[in-house]
């Protein structure tokens, strides 16, 4: 039996709340209907840890083959953000992927354990976006810091489900109400024991911690004024609205956004645009600009 677990501001304060239907219920009896809720994440990591590759069909689209074990980057906890938060998509920049996920949340202190004993020690799981400002791409020697890590680009929620099988669930990305992404979990390579016992290994989960488990195929740039939905199988859908950043990125200092090969490719898909590009002597690179500009 699942139960879900959603923190929302009420008169000013943040509170737990459980789903009942289309209502969220504190403790002391109070009901908010669930479109009504100001939603907060429902977990407080104290870090944040990201599979790189995982789905079969993210790495077929990158015409790329797996090594025998995942790797893994992490995201800064002020990239937190909740349901129905604004993504910000600073000035400057072009290439904003979304990347939806699955969020397998942490609920006690977690070191060197087997694949058998680490549904044990994961509370639940919830929606993320594994947001990517692929402006960055050629800069921080493949850390993917600013990639990933810049604000806002962490939404989890809209809550924390426990008791839920990971086992054959549909996951699916829709931008503006389109499907842009579909999957199923079955179709990961590592599972989410795997991912949990792995990372477990040498480095203590605690409590709140969140590991996110990958993407499918087909994450691509979104714009200003886009609203992108993930919604996964017994774990409710994640909603938020693509906005521009009130100021650009600075130029007086650091690396800047580029529109390398690598950028580009990665943003639209991988390599195979530019089987094209280089064939036509750049002149696909200019056409797939020109795309993300319509």
């Amino acid at each position: 039996m699942t139960t879900e677990y959603r923190k929302i501001l009420l008169d000013g304060y943040p509170i737990l709340a459980t789903r009942e239907g289309d209502e969220l219920v504190t403790r002391d009896g109070r009901k908010v209907h669930v479109d009504d809720a100001i939603h907060l994440p429902p977990v407080e990591p104290r870090k944040i840890i990201c599979v790189h590759l995982n789905y079969h069909s993210r790495v077929e689209e990158f015409m790329t083959k797996l090594g025998g074990t995942p790797t893994y980057f992490q995201k800064p906890l002020t990239a937190m953000n909740t349901h129905k938060g604004d993504i910000v998509r600073p000035k400057r920049c072009k290439y904003l992927n979304y990347e939806g996920e699955i969020a397998i949340v942490i609920g006690k202190t977690c070191r060197n354990i087997s694949q058998a004993e680490a549904g044990d020690y994961i509370a639940g799981y919830s929606v993320a976006n594994d947001y990517g400002l692929h402006d960055f791409r050629d800069t921080d020697a493949g850390s993917m810091l600013r990639v990933k890590g810049s604000d806002t680009l962490c939404p989890i929620g809209p809550g924390l489900v426990t008791g839920w099988d990971f086992h054959n669930k549909v996951i699916r990305t829709y931008v503006n109400g389109k499907v842009v992404q579909e999957d199923n979990t079955d179709n990961m390579e590592w599972d989410m024991h795997y991912l949990v016992a792995d990372i477990a290994r040498n480095i203590t989960l605690e409590p709140g911690d969140v590991l996110l488990s990958g993407t499918p195929a087909n994450s691509r740039p979104v714009q200003p004024g886009d609203v992108v939905e993930v919604e996964v199988e017994g774990l409710g859908k994640l909603t938020n609205k693509i906005v521009e950043g009130p100021t650009p990125i600075r130029d007086d200092v650091g690396a800047q956004p580029t529109e390398s090969e690598e950028v580009i490719s990665t943003a639209m898909g991988g390599d195979w645009e530019f089987r094209g590009i280089r064939a036509a002597g750049g002149q696909g690179a200019k056409f797939y600009k020109s795309k993300l500009e319509d």
